[in-house]
């Protein structure tokens, strides 16, 4: 099958390479242009243009898709499917209505659940047991197309977005292959979604990275390794930022102390009161300093009890 993909980030890497080792004719690649990244912000690849190149396969890195140049170099590619995984931009319904097979698009949730720009993070900071990726015919609306095929993984209670994501990008390579096969075939499901069950993932900013203290123990948690490897979630000590990489669910003992209270500190972690109970921090980091375990951070910089995080 003639393909043009379209996408940026790492999640969307998997998916290329899958098609490829298919044996599909992708004609096309077309992902954000280079951006600063990193401390350094030093220009970088996006990720699906560093495999692109890897590949030896056509690229285009347009600041826009909405122009008749644009629209044209599509029109010239003349592909029969056009793929989309985590591209970064809304299709224009031009784009839309190009490929006689449609625009597929991999997301990374069940369908209509997490709709939109972060699914795998809130999915994760809401405590979910299970996702999965949803293959779609594309719309003009955010992810409201009609479904073709869903795969479920299971979220563990210590399992970090990372992971998730990790998993859930091969699990979306793999799909995508079995959706390309029946579109072949003339066989691909159009399952419309239930607008009643939609529920919304958006992207994250700032204020979402902030640790409530005042949360359940379990939310506190969730928080954490919904945020872990980025953006990280932080509270505030001495004025300075704190990131905390990773906690347990810990059992509480003796009084109750504000939220945000540290109630002890030494070779097990940071404890800490929550709004029901308490975390054990065992990785953190400190404003300008790197990420450290509990127990080498405090050796340098110690915690003491009765010390309040975020105020």
């Amino acid at each position: 099958m003639r393909i043009v993909y379209m996408g940026t980030p790492d999640f969307a890497v998997p998916c290329l390479k899958a098609i490829v080792q298919a044996g599909h004719q992708v004609v096309g690649v077309i992902t954000q242009p280079d951006k600063p990244r990193g401390r350094g912000k030093q220009v970088q690849p996006t990720p699906v243009k560093a495999a692109a190149q890897r590949m030896n396969l056509p690229l285009w890195q347009p600041p826009s898709i909405k122009t008749e140049d644009f629209l044209q170099k599509m029109q010239e590619l003349a592909p029969q499917c056009i793929v989309v995984v985590a591209y970064g931009k809304i299709l224009p319904p031009s784009l839309l209505k190009l490929p006689p097979l449609g625009c597929i698009n991999v997301h990374a949730s069940l369908l209509p659940r997490y709709r939109g720009a972060a699914p795998i993070h809130w999915s994760v900071i809401n405590g979910e047991v299970e996702t999965g990726v949803t293959t779609m015919f594309m719309d003009e609306g955010m992810d409201t197309g009609d479904m073709i095929l869903k795969r479920r993984i299971a979220i563990a209670p210590e399992d970090t977005v990372g992971l998730i994501h990790d998993q859930l990008a091969q699990t979306g390579a793999a799909l995508l292959v079995e959706t390309l096969e029946q579109l072949e075939r003339n066989q691909a499901p159009r399952v419309s979604q239930d607008p009643a069950l939609a529920t919304y993932a958006p992207m994250l900013h700032k204020e979402h990275e902030f640790i409530h203290w005042n949360r359940t123990a379990r939310e506190v948690h969730n928080h954490v390794r919904g945020m872990n490897p980025w953006p990280g979630a932080y509270t505030t000590w001495e004025g300075r930022v704190l990131k905390i990489w990773r906690t347990v669910v810990a059992e509480a003992a003796g009084k109750k102390e504000s939220p945000g209270t540290v109630l002890a500190s030494g070779s097990e972690g940071i404890l800490v009161q929550t709004g029901d109970g308490v975390v054990l921090i065992k990785e953190l980091q400190l404003q300008g300093s790197k990420k450290m375990e509990a127990q080498a951070f405090l050796r340098g910089k110690p915690i003491l009890p009765g010390t309040v995080f975020g105020s």
